[in-house]
């Protein structure tokens, strides 16, 4: 789905999911009850309505609950995606929890009702995110209490915990051996994308995952293998140069450049079969729908933690990857739609998000209960934590966003 829309059509499914408004207790009301076309054509309605009457839809800020900015700057980010937005207001999530019905539906739940109250209030007032935080917090206890948190690692637990309640894989395959050496690094990403897969299917998976490629060459008989993991987010190194600007693309090309391995972090050729100097590079295999970069401002050193104010300057528009693409037949390009941001230093911060909305085509600031107008030229700063970009036009390429 293209980022760049001032409105935006929502395509009807064959089977649409009902809308929150569709209760099991009206429905035993034949004189209240609604069809699903009805109910459709009312969310389609709500939509068209808000692109055309510029309607503040999506415009409510959540309450902090103490020191939960951290928390509300990532369900800002994760409600103005466009898709997993969609999945939670028509909910369409019901269907893959009534097909995994053996797993706790708690934490998806909560999180799809958060996101139907931020887009269906009548009003702008805050709303509360206490219902949502006490299922986080049961799923992982890391976060029970009221110290800051990081909002990347808050990011990755909860869209672990979404993906393991909407799985739709209910029975996974016999753990098996698989010798993939022999095929060529196109079919064996491939064939390691199916199998992650067979394991992990998801409307979380469909959006975010990718499949990272790592390259490793013997000094020593020149021999090459090559290993495909899939990622959720890239956590990218900030380069560091003279000056106190740096371009996104310098911190990806700090990520993919070729590293040497040596002394203790020799690998082992399989050629060679014993320990030897060698050079390792990543590159990109498949690319997601939703790519999450994660800018690594934050370092813990044996002396102390650290923060880089470093400026960062990337692209709102057009984020063109091709060089870092594993296939040069890839051109994947990316469009911004939400930042979640960190201001302060390692003592102490707040996290903000500036986040695009879609159907309304500007960009707008989100600081907890705050929710402000922004202008595109503010979006970029110092204090950007965590980067979501969509991707601009689908890749007709061997690697589609779901399955194979």
């Amino acid at each position: 789905m293209p980022s760049l829309r001032h409105s935006y059509t929502v395509t009807v499914p064959e089977e649409p999911a009902s809308l929150p408004l569709d209760r099991p207790e009206l429905q035993r009301r034949k004189t209240s009850s609604l069809s699903r076309s009805a109910l459709v054509s009312t969310f389609m309605g709500l939509i068209i309505n808000q692109a055309k009457n510029k309607s503040p839809q999506g415009l409510v800020g959540l309450r902090n609950l103490g020191n939960t900015c951290f928390m509300n700057s990532i369900l800002q980010c994760l409600s103005n995606t466009p898709e997993l937005r969609d999945y939670c207001l028509r909910n369409v999530h019901h269907t893959d929890l009534n097909n995994n019905c053996g797993t706790n539906a708690a934490l998806m739940e909560e999180f799809a009702k958060l996101t139907q109250s931020l887009w269906t209030s009548v009003n702008n007032e805050a709303i509360s995110p206490s219902d949502f935080r006490n299922q986080i917090q049961r799923f992982a206890p890391k976060f029970v209490g009221c110290n800051q948190q990081d909002a990347q690692e808050f990011l990755r637990m909860l869209l672990d915990g979404l993906h393991n309640e909407v799985n739709r894989v209910t029975v996974c395959p016999k753990v098996s051996a698989h010798d993939l050496d022999h095929l060529s690094d196109e079919e064996k990403g491939k064939r390691m994308w199916n199998m992650y897969l067979e394991r992990e299917d998801s409307k979380v998976v469909d959006l975010f995952v990718g499949q990272l490629k790592s390259s490793l060459t013997c000094s020593v008989c020149g021999f090459r293998s090559t290993v495909f993991d899939p990622f959720w987010d890239l956590s990218i190194p900030i380069a560091q140069k003279s000056s106190s600007e740096v371009s996104l693309k310098d911190c990806l090309r700090l990520f993919t450049k070729e590293d040497v391995l040596d002394g203790d972090e020799r690998p082992t050729c399989k050629k060679c079969k014993t320990r030897r100097k060698c050079t390792k590079r990543f590159s990109i295999q498949k690319f997601p729908q939703i790519l999450v970069l994660h800018l690594k401002r934050f370092s813990d050193s044996n002396v102390r933690a650290s923060k880089l104010s470093t400026y960062v300057n990337f692209p709102l528009k057009e984020l063109d990857l091709r060089e870092f693409a594993s296939e040069s037949s890839e051109r994947p390009v990316y469009n911004l739609y939400a930042v979640s941001n960190h201001s302060g230093n390692t003592l102490g911060g707040h996290y903000t998000a500036y986040c695009k909305n879609q159907a309304l085509g500007e960009w707008y600031s989100y600081n907890d209960c705050r929710v402000s107008p922004m202008s595109s030229s503010q979006v970029r700063s110092s204090n950007a934590y965590v980067l979501f970009y969509e991707l601009a036009t689908p890749l007709h390429g061997k690697y589609q966003t779901c399955r194979l």
